[in-house]
């Protein structure tokens, strides 16, 4: 299965399991991962770029 270069809105918030109020909360709080606001104002988000800042979430600690 070829990944896609960008993800759509539903996809990372399906890979975060969250709901779209709350990554819209954490997005205006500048914690979301860096997207593109295409001209029709969807979100795209570039996998490399995601996944760069899912890893940079990652605590030292054991949970």
């Amino acid at each position: 299965m070829r990944r896609e270069p960008h993800m759509k809105l539903a996809d990372v918030l399906d890979e975060l399991g969250m709901s779209r109020a709350a990554f819209y909360r954490m997005r205006a709080r500048g914690q979301a991962p860096k997207c593109l606001k295409l001209p029709n104002g969807q979100l795209r988000f570039r996998r490399t770029e995601f996944e760069k800042w899912l890893n940079g979430l990652e605590e030292n600690t054991t949970c």
